[in-house]
């Protein structure tokens, strides 16, 4: 988890149910901008040498992989342009999951994941790991094309969401801004911040 003072003011800012749409969206993107940050510190770089105004010659370092940035739609996509911000080199490749909103099962119903991920890192990104179910189908996909690492990078998290979805991918690192202790009886996070999806964009027709 990813604890300092100005993420602590922020997350208490988006949870409270009167941050209007436009902050709200502006709060993901600034909370998605420090994930990345922490969650990739150990990014592939290359050394090279530059000139400075007045200095030629210096040795710095650059980074050289390519990372894929996974949004699980729809509200993963509130993360993305932030995390693209950050890194140097990143593609995009979209995974959207549907919920039944009885059994609390999710279903793809897009993959545009590349067919071949070898030797790839790939970010997966959704603000709320609740169940942990949507996540760890995600991984799945991604994992099952051959993906070298994944970090998941969520905004809230519950409890018992992060030990499911740690028991089916204890390698795969979660990094997030905060954890929630419960869900509730439809599967939502507690205290949480509603539905991110409906707070980012709007509700569904």
């Amino acid at each position: 988890m990813v604890e300092h003072p100005v993420m602590a003011h922020r997350i208490a800012t988006l949870r409270d149910r009167r941050t209007d749409r436009d902050h709200f969206r502006r709060l993901v993107s600034e909370i998605s901008r420090f994930l990345a940050y922490e969650g990739l510190r150990d990014l592939g770089t290359e050394e090279i040498v530059i000139d400075t105004p007045v200095a030629d010659g210096v040795t710095g370092r650059r980074v050289n992989e390519h990372v894929l940035v996974v949004p699980v739609l729809r509200a993963g996509l509130g993360m993305v342009q932030a995390i693209q911000e950050v890194l140097p080199l990143a593609e995009v490749a979209h995974v959207g999951l549907r919920r039944d909103e009885a059994t609390l099962q999710a279903d793809v119903y897009l993959n545009r994941l590349p067919a071949d991920l070898s030797g790839r890192r790939v970010v997966v990104c959704d603000p709320m790991l609740a169940t942990g179910g949507s996540l760890a189908q995600v991984c799945d996909l991604v994992l099952d094309k051959g993906a070298r690492a994944v970090v998941a990078l969520c905004i809230i998290a519950s409890e018992p969401g992060l030990v499911a979805f740690t028991e089916a991918h204890p390698l795969v690192p979660v990094v997030c801004a905060a954890v929630d202790p419960i869900l509730d009886e439809v599967g939502y996070i507690v205290p949480g911040l509603g539905d991110a999806g409906d707070r980012l964009f709007g509700p569904p027709d």
